[in-house]
């Protein structure tokens, strides 16, 4: 027995890598492995690695090293793990082990020395797991979590990987490059795919499997860019209609047209511009972003505007694409920026705005923002106050967009009341300047004299942007001769007075789109004997239409025509004599009943209507009065300055008696819509009073309208001689509007300063100032203008150079000798508005940052221009980049490579995933 013993221990010595001679004594091995600090009695550390042993084999070893006899038969032999695994090919780890009686738990140090002193199984892995560190909890991590890792462009077979719950995915991902073979160059991306087919995108790839809630079997798929910038899973977006657009096409990197979506003119122009910026642009271009997308900024999108946008740089600079369609992009916009939902036009510099905030939160490199306590100069020297502002900024802020387009102002508040004074310093993105706006205003109106054979005069005039209606008066009365007191102003809208403006109005509630009519009328009122007081009366003209109902008697009314402010003498006010007046103010486009029109007429209801108007009914009737002889005849269209006396308003005592005439209209007092009747006048013994301003409407019969009425005639109007003049705008210099921008302003009352010393909300002066510039500067044309009454834009022309804009003038900040570089700029990119405030539409133009060209952006359309053509009166938006950065940028070598995209893999393949 004995020699058969000797012979096992020497055929299992065999076995065992390490030389019997270096094991020390089996009670120092007991301890070595079973003792508190190195052995399996040692506390988990999170991240460390232990090691599983079988059971059975441990067993054998502990009766081993207990028996205390190194030659005795209880030798348990190399390692050997076989029980625990399922295969000998794979070597995967059978399912349901159990600790204590399927194996036990070594730590690394003790797993060394067992194989050093017994060795371990020829072929067999050792089974190392992490120590991971879960919600309340550390353990080892027996069954790591097993990926099934396929490529996009090949769904077969797929390459299985294991990973600890608390391994990263970029180390998934990096796992994947391995397998599949990704060259360095090619940009890659994991999905996971879900048991119902749909895919999900893993952004965030410095989370843990654990957080990514990755499960043994999960399906990843690993995505790579095609090389005209594109991912596979986006193709459906690309635009196939170009025949030019497909993989064999190469262009100059960046001369690519954006797809208009509909009313997306506005955010093509905005991209083009911020994509011609070159420092951002290579950030993107070189992936630098990569590393910097921020996940969990809550003020953020979750990186997905900065990926978003990214993917947009990379077609657009592949070279391979004439237009692009910006779909993804819209998308993502709208979901973040409800604005920018649907597909309604906007402003690019809103777009732009909402952009860069987007991309500097997506792309913040500081991952938790700390709280500062903002601090006033409080005496302090600029300098100093300028660099604790703009440390404390950048300890919450932190970002390419802050490295490229952010500078600093100083802001300086004084209290008008205490003297107190308030110096920060804030950061800013753009600058929004200002325009210099013209205290006048040109405003088209209508003036309609009192004689009626003279048509409406359309007139344009010059008055002052803040004042009143009666400036409107005096300028009108420069062009007639008629005193302003003799002109009644309105507006009118859908064939009825809309307002009746008084002399005390302000030009500011009328519109440019307003029409607006001035009236002549009679003197007021008078207060000494034998002045006569006169009542204007605004008219309006109906036409009765028939309408059914259930007796067919109602008649409906519907306005025509441009209503009439007219002056009646208030003594003499009946129906009879005011139907007879508007028979004499309208005889240029109402004809008078000929021979055969003639009637004998109603003596009864003659009687009746000649009385005052507070006594009659709602018709006029009476004898039809022919107007004097100086009064006759059509209007000969002919524009005068004759006119009727102010005085000579005619009655029934004027005129000759003729027999009876058909009458021609009714009369009745309206609202002053002229939707409903309503009585207006009483009479009180003295007079006739009035309850409220009095509205009469003609009322005409549809058969004596078409008669009587010429409809062209009355529509009719001429042009004064001012319609033809231009206000030419005088173009202003770029520098101007800078220096608007830094002129001292009082605070509006919407936007008071609380004043510290005070106490209280005040209307403070401030003052705006440079004190750093960024490497881009963008400058924003306040076109647009907004107050409570009116909207306008100004398309003045502003002149801006190409080259050398210096900016030094505008810096307060102490500068040195070499500062002057800093405050010199060019131009790299215009976004132009063309139209109005309703309709307009955006373009841009930009410098191509490899080629040097100039080119015009439209959309789809993308065109060659020359530097000559950038300057305009459309220009909106201006990118100026800083020339030392441009200097500085020539001199670095191209990190992009050569004209070839920087992710230039194989080409695409013609299976992609249906990512919904």
């Amino acid at each position: 027995m004995a020699g058969v013993a000797a012979d096992a221990v020497a055929s299992t010595a065999e076995d065992r890598e390490p030389q019997r001679e270096a094991m020390p004594g089996l009670e120092s091995q007991r301890r070595q492995i079973e003792n508190s600090e190195s052995g399996r009695e040692r506390p988990l550390q999170a991240g460390e690695s232990w090691f599983l042993v079988e059971q059975h084999w441990y067993k054998q070893w502990e009766v081993y090293v207990q028996g205390g006899d190194q030659d005795s038969s209880t030798f348990p032999g190399c390692i050997n793990n076989a029980k625990l695994f399922e295969d000998q090919v794979n070597w995967n780890l059978k399912k349901g082990l159990v600790e204590g009686e399927d194996y036990v738990l070594l730590p690394a140090a003790a797993w060394h020395y067992l194989v050093s002193w017994y060795g371990l199984k020829h072929g067999q892995p050792p089974i190392e797991r992490k120590v991971v560190e879960l919600p309340g909890i550390q353990k080892v991590e027996v069954y790591p979590v097993e990926l099934l890792l396929f490529q996009h462009s090949d769904m077969g077979t797929p390459h299985t990987a294991q990973f600890s719950h608390t391994d990263s995915l970029d180390l998934v991902l990096h796992t994947a490059r391995e397998r599949f073979l990704a060259s360095p160059q090619e940009e890659t991306r994991l999905w996971i795919k879900h048991s119902d087919g749909s895919f999900e995108r893993l952004c965030n790839t410095h989370v843990t499997v654990l957080d990514a809630r990755l499960k043994t079997g999960q399906v990843i798929v690993m995505e790579t860019r095609n090389k005209d910038g594109a991912w596979p899973s986006a193709k459906q977006y690309v635009m196939k209609s170009v025949s030019k657009e497909d993989e064999d096409f190469q262009g100059q990197p960046g001369v690519c047209g954006l797809t208009n979506l509909g009313n997306t003119c506005f955010m093509n122009s905005a991209l083009q511009c911020l994509s011609n910026v070159p420092q951002l642009t290579e950030y993107f271009l070189n992936n630098r972003y990569l590393e910097e997308l921020n996940f969990c900024n809550p003020l953020g999108m979750k990186g997905e505007i900065a990926e978003a946008y990214a993917d947009l740089v990379k077609q657009a600079w592949s070279g391979h694409h004439c237009s692009i369609v910006p779909h993804v992009f819209k998308t993502k916009v709208g979901h973040f920026a409800s604005q920018f939902l649907g597909y309604q036009q906007h402003d690019s510099q809103e777009l732009l705005s909402f952009l860069l905030d987007g991309l500097h939160e997506d792309l913040n490199r500081v991952k938790k923002k700390e709280y500062v306590e903002l601090c006033d100069a409080a005496g302090r020297p600029d300098q100093e106050v300028a660099q604790e502002a703009w440390q404390n900024h950048k300890r919450r802020n932190n970002s390419v967009i802050v490295d490229t387009f952010h500078g600093l102002f100083k802001s300086t508040l004084v209290c008008p009341d205490c003297g107190n004074v308030s110096v920060t310093f804030d950061p800013f993105c753009y600058l929004s300047v200002p325009l210099p706006v013209s205290p006048k205003r040109v405003m088209e109106v209508f003036y309609v004299s009192m004689d009626p054979r003279r048509k409406p005069e359309q007139h344009r005039l010059i008055v002052p942007k803040k004042g009143k209606i009666s400036d409107l008066c005096v300028a009108l009365s420069k062009h007639t001769g008629v005193q302003p007191d003799r002109m009644m102003v309105a507006d009118v809208f859908s064939h009825r007075f809309y307002k009746i403006y008084q002399l005390e109005d302000s030009l500011n509630s009328i519109l440019d789109r307003d029409d607006i009519f001035i009236y002549e009328v009679s003197a007021r009122a008078g207060t000494g004997e034998g002045i006569r007081e006169d009542v204007v009366l605004p008219i309006y003209l109906r036409e009765r239409s028939p309408a059914r109902d259930f007796n067919n008697s109602y008649y409906g009314l519907m306005l025509f025509g441009h209503p009439l402010l007219l002056s009646v003498p208030r003594d003499r006010l009946t129906w009879d004599a005011l139907y007879h007046i508007l028979l004499y103010r309208l005889s240029r486009y109402v004809a008078r009943p000929s021979s055969d029109d003639e009637d004998d007429g109603d003596e009864k209801g003659d009687t009746e209507n000649k009385g005052n108007i507070a006594k009659s009914g709602q018709t006029a009737g009476g004898s039809l009065q022919d107007p004097g002889p100086e009064q006759a005849g059509p209007s000969s269209g002919v524009v005068g300055r004759n006119r009727a006396p102010a005085d000579n308003s005619p009655g029934p005592s004027n005129w000759p008696q003729r027999s009876r005439r058909k009458q021609l209209f009714t009369l009745q007092t309206v609202n002053s819509n002229g939707t409903s009747d309503r009585m207006t006048f009483s009479e009180d013994g003295h007079g006739v009073s009035f309850s409220s301003q009095p509205y009469i409407a003609i009322d005409w019969e549809p058969e004596m309208k078409k008669r009587y009425y010429d409809e062209v005639e009355a529509e009719g109007f001429v042009k004064h001689e001012c319609v033809s003049y231009v206000l030419k705008k005088a173009p202003v210099r770029l520098q101007e509007c800078i220096e608007l921008f830094t002129t001292v302003e009082t605070l509006e009352k919407e936007n008071p300063w609380y004043c510290p010393n005070c106490k209280q909300h005040q209307l403070a002066t401030k003052k705006l100032d440079l004190w750093m510039l960024p490497e881009i500067l963008i400058i924003h044309l306040k076109r647009f203008s907004y107050t409570k009454f009116s909207r306008e834009k100004l398309d003045i022309l502003v002149e801006f150079p190409i080259r050398d804009l210096d900016l030094s003038e505008f810096i307060i900040k102490p500068r040195s000798e070499s500062d002057p570089d800093l405050y010199k700029y060019d131009l790299i990119a215009v976004s132009n508005h063309y139209g109005g405030l309703r309709d307009g539409h955006y373009t841009t133009f930009a410098c191509n940052k490899d080629s040097g060209q100039w080119h015009y952006f439209d959309d789809n359309s993308v065109s060659p221009v020359t530097e000559d053509e950038v300057e305009s009166k459309a220009a909106y938006v201006l990118f100026y980049q800083r020339q030392d950065v441009a200097r500085r940028l020539r001199s670095q070598p191209d990190l992009s490579g050569p004209p070839e995209p920087p992710a230039c893999g194989s080409p695409p393949s013609s299976e992609s995933m249906d990512v919904n």
